[in-house]
């Protein structure tokens, strides 16, 4: 059976005021999967994220959630889902329990104990009492992913979620996010320009850039295809490069910085190299066999003029 796909866009593009926004995304997000969408800060994440949530209307190409093309009048299909876009905003003079509990009202949601389970899975369950204007910045990030997940929706859309959060915190959803998907079904589409949150949990990831789509992957793919180098670290580069070139006949190598050079030519040995460097002159302070990282991989799709 081939996989069903929860979200899928075609040419997704968004022009304010004459800007081009976003430009021809396409993104293929598989039922029951966490995907994670990649971006520098500006690169248009949450332009994206607003178009899939019907918050704002794409000025060319179309948005199909659950099999259905969204328009304006798509309630049934937006019921399926909830998210959090930029900063999640509550009635600040009312407790974090009431807003759920509100939440839970205009939703039509009425499962005993719902909102109790939703602020002990936020770890805010003994704050739950207290006025929403006294929580942090983190604390009221975290009661919009208990109210995102309070309804038990089909599809989560989260953009930029782990703002405002410590190292703890930033755990607590990764470890919560996962267990959504896998023990609840629940589907997660993330945003994030911190590259380590996405690799930890993310199963395909898309790479945004300039506004564009550069590319979708999957982790294990990413995983599999991971090139392995040697990373070597001299005093000078320029005279390591005429060596490698020159008597060890390289040409599969890169000069990162002014004192390290990765071999991507797999024939040479650690041993070979280090021994030929040795005999001319070649002052070496580190060599090891690597392989590249999610965010080497990210860096070198999002780097201008890279061919994809």
């Amino acid at each position: 059976m081939p996989d069903k796909m929860i979200i899928q866009t075609n040419q997704l593009t968004k022009i304010i005021d004459g800007k081009e926004l976003v430009k021809d995304i396409d993104i293929h997000v598989k039922q029951g999967e966490i995907y994670g969408v990649l971006g520098p800060n500006g690169a248009g994440k949450t332009t994206v994220m607003k178009m899939l949530t019907n918050l704002w209307k794409p000025t060319y190409g179309t948005v199909e959630l659950f099999g259905e093309t969204l328009t304006p009048t798509s309630y049934e299909v937006l019921k399926r889902m909830a998210g959090i876009i930029e900063f999640p905003c509550f009635y600040e003079h009312m407790s974090g329990r009431d807003n759920l509990e509100l939440h839970c009202e205009y939703m039509g949601y009425h499962t005993p104990g719902s909102v109790d389970n939703a602020l002990k899975m936020l770890g805010l369950l003994e704050v739950g009492e207290q006025q929403v204007k006294r929580y942090s910045l983190g604390m009221k990030q975290r009661l919009g992913i208990a109210r995102a997940i309070l309804c038990r929706p089909e599809l989560l859309v989260l953009d930029e979620p782990t703002n405002g959060l410590d190292p703890a915190g930033m755990k607590q959803l990764r470890d919560l996010f996962r267990a959504l998907c896998t023990e609840y079904g629940i589907t997660i589409l993330i945003s994030s320009h911190i590259l380590s949150e996405v690799e930890s949990i993310a199963d395909t990831i898309g790479i945004i850039a300039h506004g564009r789509m550069k590319r979708e992957i999957s982790m294990q793919e990413i995983s599999e295809r991971n090139t392995a180098y040697i990373e070597l670290a001299v005093a000078d580069t320029k005279a390591a490069a005429y060596v490698l070139a020159d008597r060890l006949e390289l040409k599969n190598f890169k000069v990162v910085d002014a004192h390290n050079i990765r071999i991507y030519d797999d024939r040479i040995q650690t041993s070979e190299l280090s021994k030929t460097l040795a005999l001319n002159d070649i002052a070496i302070t580190f060599i090891g066999r690597k392989s590249e990282s999610l965010e080497d991989y990210f860096l070198k799709i999002t780097q201008e003029g890279a061919k994809l």
